[in-house]
């Protein structure tokens, strides 16, 4: 059974960075495929944030966090990460990592994502 686990969420003031962590296990051989940072905060939609390419580690990010934030993996440690820089009050939410085996769709929907993690919180404010 697949489980993805979230770490590192917290309170920071604007200016300030945190680094999220999410460890993948019960994959098997089910190698590759892509993950995905998401994040939703109360009354909106659940948004992608950034995602990688297990295999050759291709990214893309959401316009408003680029220069910000970096997702990185370690496949041998079958861990993703998501280092926030700068953050800024608007990137208040719960974080979500997701896994995709399927590598078909648009890498920031979250009808691609087919496991996903039980989310860190993260909160900016002064």
């Amino acid at each position: 059974q697949v489980q993805l686990v979230e770490s590192g969420g917290g309170s920071v003031q604007p200016g300030g960075s945190l680094r999220l962590s999410c460890v993948v296990s019960g994959r098997a051989d089910r190698r590759g495929g892509r993950m995905g940072w998401f994040r939703q905060a109360p009354g909106k939609e659940r948004e992608g944030v950034a995602g990688i390419n297990m295999d050759w580690g291709g990214t893309g990010y959401l316009d408003s966090v680029k220069g910000r934030f970096t997702i990185s993996r370690d496949n041998a440690k079958n861990t993703v990460y998501l280092q926030m820089n700068s953050l800024k009050p608007e990137d208040t939410a719960m974080y979500y990592c997701a896994l995709d085996l399927d590598v078909r769709g648009d890498w920031a929907s979250v009808a691609s994502f087919q496991y996903w993690g039980q989310g860190t919180q993260v909160t900016v404010s002064s």
